[in-house]
């Protein structure tokens, strides 16, 4: 694998993006994408699936999701450009329907999750303040909204200041999980831990151990997704070639080390069954409330989350908008979205749109969860958001291969090719009905409705070119790369 320094920092085009992230802003962007909702929300869940071997499944998910972060560094710099996924399926495919579907898939996973984290904001601070806000009423949806909207601030004002909210947000979330840890490690010195538990494999309905921990992946996996974010914001990295593949797998190792011990933790702490009750309250509070009797965790944890699942947010509707606005630069989507505003250099059509999405998506989660308990919800929305990028992993995957014909003048990241492959297999299997329980086969049905807007969205950007513009839809082609332009290179059928 190689991969070439430059010597100086990209400049950035006129009318482009603003370049303000060198390595460690970049690094701590991934971290902070992977970490927040899920290993706050699901290790309890995913105990109970496997008992006490809850930290496999997370070894399992870190393991696949490196695998792809190959396949994704080496086509981010080849093709250091926004849009990600999708830049990358058209490039190989050159298929306007797939291309947007991809895109459709990888926009409706963030802002789904983006929309779930203000939510769940809403639940942290109702908690946190002693509010007693009911999950489906006024009040807690008026704040998941208010809260969306800051976020939707924050990013208008610029990916600097954004950057520097998720620094300080990361820190934070980081802070919370480090603190299960080190009060795990204190139970063990006061005799209070049973590490006999972590090897203990247990599984609902007698399941084997390969369907558990297969089932139990699919939950986890929504804990490591994430590193895929950043690939939409290479144009606003100083030296994305040089950065990314450090980056991105040191912010891999991260993550997976602790979600790892986390699991330990929380399993050696307090019995599986325990961890599985949601009224005892969440795992990790149970874990430390167990390590350390004394520490006023369910005081002080409400606030730790309102910190990690507004990182997951903020991240989240950076990815969206930026992918917005990288499509609308290839003409998939109308010129308007990728208007820059004229100051802060921000996409901010984009950023309205993906806003009013998720604004959308609020109203509907929180009715939802004035009939379902919020961990449910987690767990639903959170596997069909590992659902839809499996998809698109598998698709990503297999694009490195078909674009290994495809060859650009400066040197990149090159992963091993039966690494992509295996890739592809492992996040096929993983996406198929066979790697989930029965509790998880409504993730297909919201997928599908999801897959089924976007190709109703792409019939009808078919019908805006060939109608309104009297032109088919072209993609424009570059024969040599140009990282310093703000649309990037789609090659056009010949």
């Amino acid at each position: 694998m190689s991969q070439v320094a430059q010597d100086r920092p990209a400049e950035a085009p006129e009318g482009g993006l603003r370049r303000v992230m060198g390595p460690k802003l970049l690094l701590l962007f991934i971290v902070g994408d992977i970490l927040g909702t899920g290993v706050y929300a699901l290790t309890g869940q995913v105990a109970g699936e496997v008992g006490g071997a809850a930290w496999a499944p997370f070894l399992v998910a870190f393991a696949v999701a490196t695998i792809t972060a190959f396949s994704y560094l080496e086509l981010v710099t080849k093709y250091p450009q926004a849009a990600g996924a999708a830049l990358y399926t058209h490039k190989a495919f050159g298929i306007h329907v797939v291309t947007f579907v991809v895109a459709f898939m990888v926009m409706s996973s963030g802002i789904t999750s983006a929309s779930t984290a203000a939510n769940a904001f809403a639940g942290f601070l109702s908690d946190g303040f002693r509010l007693g806000l009911d999950p489906g009423g006024v009040g807690r949806m008026m704040i998941a909204l208010g809260f969306m909207a800051l976020v939707a601030a924050v990013n208008l004002r610029g990916v600097g200041e954004s950057v520097k909210a998720n620094v300080v947000l990361t820190c934070v979330e980081l802070s919370g999980l480090l603190l299960v840890i080190f009060v795990g490690l204190w139970g063990v010195t006061q005799g209070r831990a049973d590490f006999s538990r972590v090897v203990v494999f247990e599984s609902p309905d007698d399941k084997g151990a390969f369907l558990a921990v297969t089932a139990a992946t699919t939950l986890a996996f929504f804990a490591m997704v994430g590193f895929e974010d950043s690939v939409n914001m290479a144009e606003e990295c100083h030296h994305p070639v040089r950065d990314f593949p450090r980056m991105m797998l040191t912010g891999l190792s991260i993550t997976g080390l602790i979600y790892v011990l986390v699991a330990i933790t929380a399993v050696a702490l307090v019995p599986v069954g325990n961890l599985v009750d949601e009224s005892r309250g969440s795992a990790l509070t149970q874990a430390v409330a167990a390590g350390a009797p004394n520490f006023p965790f369910d005081t002080l944890f409400p606030f730790i989350g309102m910190f990690a699942v507004a990182n997951s947010a903020l991240i989240n509707m950076l990815m969206a908008s930026r992918l917005l606005y990288g499509l609308a630069n290839q003409g998939v989507l109308p010129r308007s979205f990728g208007a820059v505003h004229r100051t802060r250099r921000t996409p901010w059509v984009s950023i309205i749109v993906t806003t009013a999405i998720a604004f959308g998506l609020i109203l509907w989660v929180v009715r939802a969860q004035a009939s379902e308990s919020g961990a449910s919800a987690v767990a639903l929305l959170g596997g069909t958001t590992s659902l839809l990028l499996l998809v698109v992993f598998t698709v990503v995957n297999v694009a490195l291969l078909v674009l290994r014909r495809d060859h650009v003048e400066h040197a990149h990241f090159h992963t091993w090719t039966p690494l992509a492959m295996l890739g592809a297999l492992t996040c096929a299997f993983l996406a198929g009905p066979w790697a989930r329980s029965a509790e998880q086969m409504p993730q297909y049905a919201i997928a599908g409705a999801l897959l089924a807007v976007g190709l109703v969205l792409s019939g009808l950007t078919w019908l805006y070119t060939r109608t309104v513009r009297h032109r088919p839809l072209q993609f424009e082609r570059v024969e040599e790369l140009d990282e310093h332009r703000p649309e990037g290179p789609y090659p056009r059928r010949r």
